[in-house]
């Protein structure tokens, strides 16, 4: 009997050898054969079978190691039109090569930052002729372990502003490769998020009420501490009391993120970029503006929320009956109050909590991500959390001022001061603490709400069929 061993020579790397091929796309010629043995590096075996996990779309049972020779082939091409990719998005000046300083802007659009040093040590172990560029033969020869199929990967492994919700909406929206846009992933991702932040807001809501309670009323004379603030809350007007305003704080994640997504697309647009994902600094500006409008279309909702999360029990029939009153007895700018600092808030909470997030993402891909770009659940809840923690500690005294100044109507007795004026007034009789005042129950609810809106998020990103991350 006629036996075949195929032998695939990769440098440096140890060999598996897989025992057969199944038969199905075997060609006619090798049918005869006994046995038929391949000998591949174990790296190209491992990325081979999550290929077919992923092209099957089902977990299918593995066949004992077997190779199925048509499905081999197809990984074969697949692989080959991906390397073509990654070289055309670092050929920016389609010049057929590819030198260190290409190598070093491709990875500072992803927020990744190398030296070019570094860039040319990488080139020296690609290229051949030492002429210090690489063209797209020299580089689909190349050994590379790459844990990313392609750089656009990066951006699928590592969503923060559309999976966590912490209540304030205020991060750097997400980007979208321009598969998601075409497929039209893009817009489920962003229904997930939006579903599994509602889910998210309602679990940590009595928290919520709770901080807007100590913002307002908290003060020497009147030291609220977080037992003491739900029981007066349960007091007052029962278990459901907990949840009030929460209804508003729900509603308008909708339009919030709806209107953030197309801005921020808008302006990317008119910033004249092209690329697929923008730098840090121009997501920053993108981002920050397209919050501005964003909160600035639905700025009324969040006074409403402040209003309605500050109510008596019987003094107000609904969100509506709310708006009528304001609208009735206090005029149309009531609606605004508290819109310059809310506005100011938003470039130290979207600045911090971006640039935290993309050094622990590069710190994280700088050192374990030669194995894998996909960070894990709890890799990504630890950046999420820390982020968005650092972002609120900075932007927290703006959103204080803001607070206050949405309810000093609502507040009996309370007299009608500017922005700059409740920074002295509560320095003066409070000292720096009192700009943190709810400081506490808001960092209590961090963590669940992060972790509820991730779970959510994949459970509802699964029904839409979007493929797992």
């Amino acid at each position: 009997m006629l036996c075949l061993c195929l032998y695939v020579p990769v440098h440096n790397s140890d060999q598996v050898e897989v025992e057969y091929f199944e038969s199905n796309g075997l060609p006619s010629e090798l049918k005869s054969l006994k046995s038929l043995s391949v000998f591949l590096p174990s790296q190209e075996f491992s990325t081979y079978r999550k290929w077919r996990m992923k092209t099957m779309k089902t977990e299918e049972k593995e066949h004992d190691g077997q190779l199925d020779f048509e499905e081999f082939v197809h990984y074969l091409q697949d692989h080959e039109k991906d390397l073509k990719l990654v070289f055309k998005s670092l050929d920016r000046k389609i010049a057929g090569q590819v030198n260190a300083n290409d190598i070093v802007n491709s990875l500072r659009d992803l927020g990744v930052h190398i030296s070019l040093q570094q860039a040319e040590r990488v080139l020296q172990s690609m290229d051949k002729n030492g002429t210090m560029t690489i063209d797209c033969n020299e580089w689909k020869k190349y050994p590379t372990l790459q844990p990313a199929e392609n750089i656009p990967e990066i951006i699928l492994y590592w969503k923060h502003s559309t999976i966590f919700d912490v209540g304030e909406n205020m991060m750097v929206p997400d980007e979208f490769t321009s598969e998601e846009h075409m497929t039209g992933m893009w817009w489920r991702h962003l229904v997930a998020g939006g579903g599994a932040g509602a889910v998210s807001r309602t679990c940590t809501a009595p928290l919520d009420r709770l901080k807007v309670l100590m913002q307002v009323h908290g003060s020497h004379g009147n030291n609220m501490c977080i037992m003491s603030g739900l029981t007066q809350m349960i007091k007052e007007g029962g278990m459901r009391s907990l949840w009030r305003g929460n209804g508003i704080n729900v509603i308008k994640i909708a339009p919030e993120t709806a209107l953030k997504f197309m801005a921020y697309e808008q302006i990317k647009r008119l910033m004249g970029s092209s690329r697929e994902t923008l730098g840090i600094t121009e997501r920053f500006v993108a981002g920050s503006l397209a919050g501005v409008i964003a909160q600035s279309t639905i700025y009324p909702m969040e006074v409403l929320k402040t209003r309605l999360a500050l109510r008596k029990t019987g003094q107000y029939k609904g969100i509506s009956d709310c708006a009528k009153q304001i609208l009735k007895g206090e005029g149309m700018t009531a609606f605004y109050k508290g819109y310059v600092p809310n506005m100011l808030g938003i470039i130290p909470y979207a600045g911090i909590d971006l640039a935290i997030y993309e050094t622990l993402k590069n710190t994280w891909l700088q050192r374990y991500g030669t194995e894998s770009a996909d960070p894990g659940v709890f890799v990504l809840l630890a950046c999420g959390t820390v982020s968005s923690t650092c972002g609120q500690l900075a932007s927290y005294p703006l959103a204080l001022v803001r607070t206050r100044m949405q309810a000093q109507a609502a507040v009996e007795g309370a007299s009608q001061v500017s922005m700059t004026g409740l920074f002295k007034q509560i320095m003066k009789t409070e000292g720096p603490t009192g700009l943190y005042r709810g400081l506490t129950p808001n960092f209590l609810k961090v963590i669940p709400a992060v972790s509820i809106s991730y779970v959510v998020y994949e459970r509802i990103k699964t029904t839409l069929g979007v493929q797992s991350r």
